[in-house]
């Protein structure tokens, strides 16, 4: 299995079976959550903070307000905001923690992870899980948790077109959102 094509098509197709196995009541309640909210914070620690982050830049280009958590300008949560936390094993140790000051204050927590088990999972209001493939196969494509990485990530890239139909908004809103270097 040297050819890129056939990695490529097993990558895609471990990806497509962990975003389809999210509940899609679930996906439509973060959505809800995403309108509903004052502010959004998102959170993840590595590469999974590295897709928080891109899915952030998003949303801010659809005209939410949004932080990523650990930012210096970052504002304290609140119980009228949203915090949307990525760990594929759910024990992260700075994301559960984010969780704990999350559920003290109040915020809405969702969690996207691959262990609806975990101890992230227990302090969220909704958990968004992925059914990751664990046979030696998918494991051999996606070394290291990067199934988990890449099907968040193309989650969210469904998400973001779900959330620009809902809310009426165009590539052209975005664009006039979208950073620019003069």
């Amino acid at each position: 299995m040297n050819d890129l094509h056939s990695i490529l098509g097993k990558i895609l197709e471990s990806c497509m079976s962990s975003v389809e196995s999210v509940d899609a009541a679930d996906k439509d309640r973060l959505i809800d959550l995403v309108f509903e909210s004052r502010r959004v914070f998102v959170y993840g620690s590595g590469r999974s903070g590295l897709v928080g982050q891109l899915f952030a830049v998003r949303l801010v280009q659809l005209g939410f307000d949004v932080h990523f958590v650990g930012e210096m300008t970052t504002p304290i949560l609140s119980k009228d905001d949203l915090l949307i936390l990525l760990s594929n094993t759910g024990k992260t140790s700075s994301v559960v923690q984010t969780a704990d000051i999350a559920q003290r204050l109040g915020t809405k927590v969702v969690s996207l992870t691959a262990r609806r088990d975990s101890e992230l999972a227990s302090k969220s209001d909704i958990v968004l899980a992925f059914d990751i493939k664990t046979d030696d196969e998918s494991k051999r494509v996606t070394p290291l948790g990067s199934a988990f990485e890449s099907s968040a990530h193309l989650f969210f890239e469904c998400v973001v077109c779900e959330i620009m139909e809902r809310g009426g908004i165009t590539e052209e809103d975005m664009r006039g959102r979208h950073a620019i270097w003069v």
